[in-house]
């Protein structure tokens, strides 16, 4: 790999690693920012809510609108959006405004997120694999280091800091990108695209169908936990979000551009398997990535400097596992890695049962741990099960519906989360909550053992057929 293109991967890797570094800081600041607006746990909550849906809605759209106007031009605007959110943020003049600071670093992020890996693809064509493997490092490892830099700016400083962190990264990847970047034409179109047209092609009408849903029944859950029963407005807004989302199964069905694909499901299987996989594995790590800082600070009373150094421990060991994943991986395939993985999520769910209130802090760390070499051997076995069971003519749409699950698992650790707590993050609500993860590991155990053994079916077949 040339000099120019070990910049270009730099100048990438500086933008897309924003995206996951915004997901985690927050981890460590939930507690703080709950005091500070005088708010219980659902409603802060809806930071976590608000980034994870606005992601899982820009990606797909962003994809679409590069082949329209380039995607040069897509990241530099997110870098763009990625600055104002973290300049506007510190100055949000109530919760609300933060909520909408933190929506609009989500779309911002996700614009370089969605580009960044077709831009290496396409302008890096030697050693392109090294080049991947590079933005894998910065993601995960932005991942990784974000409770842990997240606890040291709020110990330093204050919660504003999590956010003014981005500007200097924001401004060192706009100006790599703005020479490493190759310009390049976007896809024509025979005339003037109509707005009809438009709206047509990035599906805007199963957008909004989605969102209304996702964040109709979001909120109808959330509110009926928080009052300890189901009102006529919790009811109406339920129904509102069941409603929305079959209109949206009924039209996805049925158009010709779906925002997600869902016929692809139906047609191929082992896709819906593994991103049914995805799903859980996301939902248990996420629901431990942010529960557990709660616990740390909220029950045990541990500082954010402390907490954050703690969860280093997530990252680092997920890191240390992940080289090493790929090498096995390599040699045996995905699904004994994804086993080990799901076991390995199992007992660190039944550890965190067995903590009580005086347990030492450091015991975590097994957790942690568990959770942690786990996430390495997620990060590549679910991509290569993905891979694996995608055709190559639909491998694009398939990287659509992972991502997309990847999202709403995340979704659902928070509404869990949310859901057991009741408003009040307790020591009783964690360890009900390490009960749920549990039953939910097991069920991941069993999936990834079904696929085990119908892999290994289907090898016997294929064996003795050509005996």
């Amino acid at each position: 790999m040339g000099a120019q293109s070990r910049w270009l991967v730099i100048a990438v890797g500086l933008g897309i690693m924003l995206n996951p570094l915004n997901s985690s800081m927050i981890a460590v600041a939930i507690a703080r920012l709950q005091h500070v607006y005088h708010l219980n746990f659902n409603v802060v909550s809806w930071l976590i809510f608000s980034f994870y849906i606005a992601s899982a809605i820009a990606q797909p759209i962003v994809g679409k609108l590069s082949d329209l106007f380039g995607r040069r031009r897509i990241f530099l605007a997110g870098l763009v959006v990625s600055f104002i959110s973290s300049l506007l943020a510190p100055f949000s003049p109530n919760f609300g405004w933060l909520i909408v600071s933190r929506i609009v670093q989500s779309i911002g992020t996700s614009m370089m997120v969605a580009t960044g890996m077709a831009i290496v693809r396409v302008h890096i064509t030697e050693k392109q694999a090294t080049a991947l493997s590079i933005l894998s490092i910065f993601m995960s490892g932005a991942a990784a280091i974000g409770p842990f830099a997240g606890g040291v700016l709020l110990e330093w400083w204050d919660w504003p800091s999590i956010f003014i962190v981005n500007i200097p990264f924001v401004v060192i990847s706009f100006f790599l990108a703005w020479k490493m970047i190759p310009k390049s034409q976007p896809a024509s179109f025979e005339g003037r695209m109509s707005i009809r047209k438009w709206l047509a092609m990035i599906d805007a009408s199963g957008i909004v169908f989605f969102t209304i849903g996702l964040v109709a029944l979001l909120v109808g859950v959330m509110s009926a936990n928080s009052s300890g029963y189901v009102s006529l407005w919790n009811g109406v807004v339920l129904a509102i979000g069941f409603a929305a989302l079959g209109v949206f199964i009924r039209h996805e069905l049925r158009t010709t551009s779906p925002f997600i694909p869902l016929r692809t499901f139906a047609l191929y299987p082992s896709i819906t398997w593994v991103n049914i996989q995805f799903m859980l594995v996301n939902l248990l790590f996420y629901a431990l990535f942010f529960g557990l800082p709660s616990y740390l600070q909220m029950v045990r009373h541990v500082s954010e400097f402390h907490t954050g150094i703690l969860m280093l421990t997530l990252g680092v060991s997920s890191l240390v596992a992940s080289p090493i994943a790929g090498k096995w991986i390599d040699k045996s395939g995905p699904r004994p890695a994804l086993v080990l993985s799901a076991i390995l999520m199992a007992v660190g769910s039944v550890w965190i049962v067995t903590l009580n209130e005086t347990s030492p802090v450091i015991s975590v760390s097994f957790a942690l741990t568990a959770f942690g070499i786990s996430n390495g051997l997620n990060s590549v076995g679910m991509q290569a099960a993905l891979f694996k069971s995608s055709p190559k003519e639909i491998v694009g749409v398939a990287s659509g519906l992972f991502n997309t699950s990847r999202y709403l698992g995340t979704i659902l650790s928070s509404l869990l989360t949310g859901i057991i707590m009741r408003g009040t993050f307790s020591f009783a609500g964690f360890r009900l909550l390490g009960v749920f993860l549990t039953a939910v590991a097991l069920i991941l155990v069993v999936i990834s053992l079904r696929f085990q053994v119908s892999g290994q079916r289907k090898e016997a077949s294929a064996n003795n057929g050509v005996g």
